[in-house]
C-alpha cells in the first residue's frame, strides 16, 4: 500500500493505492496547531490497515505556517564582521514605489542576536583573513545566555568556499548542544548576501518546529501501526525526500503541499499528450496557480515568503516550483474596506470555525456561503453527506453585508463570487500572460475542493483552450505526491562570460555538482541504476540584473555546445521579456544540477466502462444562479456513474463527495478515457479579442 497525505488550511486529504491499483480516499478536518492529529484522523477514517503501508508521502504546511505565524524558535545569526545589518538593509526593490506608508519587513533575528566574527573570503573563495575562533566562542557564549534555540551561520562568499562555515559549525556543535545550527552553504550555494542570509536564518528559525512536528508525526504513525512504512516528504522543488533530509533542510518544505497538485498535473499531461497546462488549485484558504510549458515544471530559486504587491517579502534561495498564491479560497471572508468596496480574502475562516454554513460558530460570510445560496452546493451532500450545510446560517452571515451594500442577500452572494473570481483570474494572468505565454495554447487543470466550481468561468475570461477536472479533484494534490520521484538540486554561482568560458571547465563544474546530487540520493537509499538527472544554467546579458534559466546539453565538449546554449538563452529571453540582444555579451551566472531517484510513481490509469454501474447518473435537478445568465433549472449528475464518452450540455452540475463541477450554459462536458471531465465552450463563448492579462480586482460598492 502506498499512501499520501496533504494538509490544507481546512481539510487533510489522504489517497492510498494498493498493489492492484485500487484507490482509497479519505478526508478529515485539519487540526491546527497539532496538524499530525489530522493526519492520523485521515488514516483512521480511510479504514486502511496501517501495517500494510509500505510508502508514506506527506505534504505539510508546518514550515510556511511557522514563518507566517511567527511561531519559530528564537534564532541568532553569526556573520562576517561588518555584515550584521544585511538583514536590516535588505534590497531597494520596493514593489510599491510611491507608498509613503511602506515599511521594510522586520528581520526574523533582532539586532542584538546578530553577531559578527572576524574572517574574510574573496569572491573566488580564497582566504583573505582566517577565521577568528575566539570570536566564534564569544558569540556562542552570548547566544547561549540569550537562550536561542537555533543559529544561522552566513559568511561573506561562503558559497564559494565553505571552510570557515564548517569550522564555525564544529565549534557551535561543541558549545551549543541541542541548538539547531544552519550553515548557509548547506541550503544554498548561490551568491547575494542578503538572500543567502535570509535563507539560512529562515531554515534555522523553522528547524526546531519542523523537528518537533516530524517527531510527533512519526510517533503518531507508529502508534497507529504504520511502523513498516518508508516515509518521505514533498519538497518545494517537486521531488520527495526522506524525513531525515527534511529535518536537515526544512526550508525546502516551504511549499510542500501545493506542489503535489502541480506534479499530478504534469503526470496527467504526459498521459493525455497535453504538454501546456495551467493549474487552478482552490482550497479552503487560497487559490494557487502554476504554468507548465512543454511538460517542464517552472522551478525557481528567486522565491520570497509573504511577497505581495506592497511588500518584497523574505527571499528564500532554495528551489521552489513557481506557484502564484493568493488569498481567495472557499473559506475566504467577504468584507467591506474603509471606502465601502466589497473585498474577498485574504483572511479565511479556515478549518475552525470554518464558513458560517458549516454550523461550527462561524459568523462571517465566505465564498462557500455564497455558492450555497446560489444553489451550487447541495446542503445534504457536502463531503458525500457526511457533513450538512446550513443555508439559513449562510443567509444570516451575508445579510449584514448585503444591507451595507444596499442589495439583497442573493445579489450580495453574486458580488462575493465575482470578487473572488477576479482574484483568481489575476492569479492565472500572473503565471501566463504576464510571463509571455498565450493562454489560448493552454488547458486549465482544475482541482481542490472549489477549483471545479470556478474553472469554466475563469477559462472563459482568460480564453483558455479547455478545462480538465481530474478524478477526485479534492484529493488531487495528495495523488500527485504519489506521482513524483526523489529529487536533489545542487546550485553553484559562477559568473563568467560565455565568450571566455572553457567548455572543459564548465563540464567539470557541472560534473562535480552532479556527483553531489547523486551521492545525496544514494544516501537516501536510491539504487545507482535508478538515479538520473539533468543540467540547467541561469544566463543574462552583461549589465543586467535578472537572469533566464535554460537547459544545458550534457556533456559539454566544444565551443559549438556553448553556441547552442547562447541560442537557447536568446530564445528564452525573447519569450520572457519580448526582446533580445543578438550582439550582446552573454554571461553564465548560476549552474544547476538536478538529480532524480526514480520511484514507483503513479500514472493516470484509463477506465474500463463506467466506474460505478450501480445506478443512473442523473440524480435530480435544482435551480442554480449563473449570475449574468440568471437562475436556471440545472440537472445534477453523480460523477462516479458517468461512463467514458458521456457528453453533457450545460447548464449542469456534476457532484462527487468532495467537489462539484459547474458546467455553465454554452459549455459542454465530456468524460474522457481516464475519467477526467473535459469542459469546452461553444463557439463564441470564450472567443473574441486577445486574452486578458489577468483581471483587476473588481469593486462592488453601495
Amino acid at each position: 500500500m502506498r499512501v499520501a497525505v496533504d494538509i490544507g488550511g481546512t481539510f487533510t486529504d489522504l489517497v492510498a493505492v494498493d498493489p492492484a491499483g485500487g484507490v482509497t480516499l479519505a478526508k478529515a478536518p485539519s487540526t491546527p496547531p497539532d496538524f499530525e492529529r489530522g493526519v492520523v484522523d485521515a488514516l483512521e477514517r480511510s479504514g486502511l490497515d496501517p501495517t500494510a503501508i509500505r510508502s508514506f508521502v506527506h505534504g505539510t504546511t508546518v514550515v510556511i505556517n511557522a514563518i507566517t505565524e511567527r511561531t519559530g524558535a528564537p534564532t541568532g545569526l553569526i556573520t562576517t564582521a561588518g555584515f550584521r545589518d544585511v538583514l536590516e538593509i535588505g534590497r531597494a526593490n520596493r514593489p510599491d514605489l510611491y507608498n509613503y506608508r511602506y515599511r521594510k519587513p522586520a528581520p526574523f533575528v533582532p539586532r542584538h542576536l546578530r553577531l559578527e566574527v572576524r574572517e574574510r573570503l574573496d569572491p573566488s573563495g580564497a582566504v583573505v583573513q582566517p577565521l577568528d575562533e575566539a570570536d566564534v566562542r564569544r558569540a556562542a557564549e552570548t547566544l547561549a545566555r540569550e537562550g536561542v534555540r537555533a543559529v544561522a551561520v552566513c559568511f561573506l562568499h561562503g558559497y564559494a568556499n565553505p571552510a570557515h562555515e564548517l569550522r564555525c559549525g564544529e565549534i557551535l556543535a561543541d558549545l551549543l548542544p541541542g541548538v539547531a545550527v544552519t550553515l548557509s552553504h548547506t541550503v544554498t550555494r548561490e551568491w547575494r548576501e542578503y538572500e543567502r542570509s535570509s535563507t539560512a536564518v529562515l531554515n534555522a528559525y523553522v528547524a526546531p518546529v519542523a523537528g518537533r512536528y516530524l517527531g510527533a508525526l512519526e510517533a503518531g504513525l507508529d502508534a497507529a501501526g504504520a511502523t513498516r512504512s518508508r516515509r518521505y516528504l514533498m519538497q518545494s522543488s517537486g521531488g520527495i525526500a526522506t524525513f531525515a533530509q527534511g529535518r536537515r533542510t526544512p526550508i525546502a518544505l516551504l511549499e510542500s503541499g501545493p506542489v503535489g497538485g502541480v506534479i499530478g498535473t504534469a503526470a496527467l499531461g504526459r498521459a493525455m499528450g497535453e504538454p501546456n497546462l495551467v493549474t487552478l488549485d482552490i482550497g479552503g484558504t487560497t487559490v494557487k496557480c502554476c504554468l507548465i510549458h512543454e511538460g517542464r515544471l517552472p522551478v525557481t530559486t528567486d522565491h520570497a515568503v509573504e511577497r505581495t504587491p506592497w511588500s518584497p517579502g523574505y527571499p528564500v534561495k532554495v528551489p521552489v516550483v513557481d506557484i502564484v498564491e493568493l488569498g481567495a479560497g472557499g473559506g475566504s471572508i467577504a468584507w467591506r474596506d474603509p471606502t465601502g468596496a466589497l473585498r474577498v480574502g485574504p483572511r479565511s475562516a479556515g478549518a475552525d470555525p470554518g464558513p458560517a454554513c458549516y454550523g461550527r460558530g462561524g459568523r462571517e460570510p465566505t465564498l462557500t456561503d455564497a455558492h450555497l445560496l446560489c444553489g451550487r452546493l447541495d446542503p445534504g451532500y457536502f463531503l458525500g453527506g457526511r457533513m450538512s450545510l446550513h443555508p439559513e446560517l449562510a443567509r444570516a452571515a451575508l445579510a449584514p453585508l448585503a444591507e451595507a451594500l444596499g442589495a439583497g442577500v442573493r445579489e450580495a452572494a453574486r458580488g462575493v463570487l465575482r470578487i473572488g473570481e477576479a482574484h483568481m483570474a489575476n492569479a492565472l494572468g500572473l503565471v501566463s500572460v504576464r510571463r509571455g505565454h498565450d493562454p489560448r495554447q493552454f488547458s486549465l487543470v482544475a482541482f481542490g475542493g472549489a477549483g471545479p466550481l470556478h474553472a469554466a468561468s475563469l477559462a472563459e475570461q482568460l480564453r483558455l483552450k479547455q478545462v480538465i477536472v481530474p478524478r477526485a479533484p479534492a484529493h488531487f494534490s495528495a495523488w500527485g505526491m504519489l506521482a513524483t520521484d526523489l529529487r536533489v538540486d545542487r546550485v553553484l554561482t559562477r559568473v563568467t562570460p560565455t565568450a571566455t568560458l572553457d567548455p572543459d571547465d564548465l563540464e567539470a563544474a557541472f560534473a562535480a555538482l552532479e556527483r553531489e546530487a547523486f551521492e545525496l540520493l544514494a544516501d537516501q537509499g536510491v539504487a545507482p541504476e535508478r538515479i538520473s538527472g539533468w543540467r540547467e544554467a541561469d544566463l543574462r546579458y552583461a549589465g543586467q540584473e535578472h537572469t533566464v534559466r535554460v537547459t544545458v546539453p550534457a556533456p559539454l565538449r566544444a565551443r559549438d555546445d556553448l553556441a547552442r546554449l547562447e541560442a537557447a538563452f536568446h530564445e528564452a529571453h525573447g519569450r520572457r521579456y519580448a526582446f533580445t540582444l543578438p550582439e550582446g555579451r552573454v554571461e553564465v551566472v548560476n549552474l544547476h544540477a538536478v538529480g532524480v531517484g526514480a520511484s514507483d510513481r503513479l500514472s493516470p490509469a484509463k477506465l474500463r466502462g463506467a466506474p460505478d454501474p450501480g445506478g443512473p447518473a442523473l440524480k435530480g435537478e435544482r435551480r442554480v444562479d449563473f449570475e449574468a445568465a440568471g437562475e436556471l433549472p440545472c440537472p445534477v449528475y453523480e460523477r462516479d456513474r458517468l461512463a467514458p464518452g458521456t457528453v453533457i450540455e450545460g447548464p449542469a452540475l456534476v457532484e462527487e463527495p468532495a467537489a462539484v463541477t459547474l458546467v455553465p450554459p454554452g459549455w459542454r462536458l465530456m468524460v474522457d478515457g481516464w475519467g477526467n471531465l473535459v469542459l469546452t465552450a461553444a463557439p463564441g463563448v470564450a472567443s473574441g479579442g486577445p486574452p486578458a492579462a489577468g483581471a483587476g480586482v473588481e469593486e462592488v460598492r453601495p
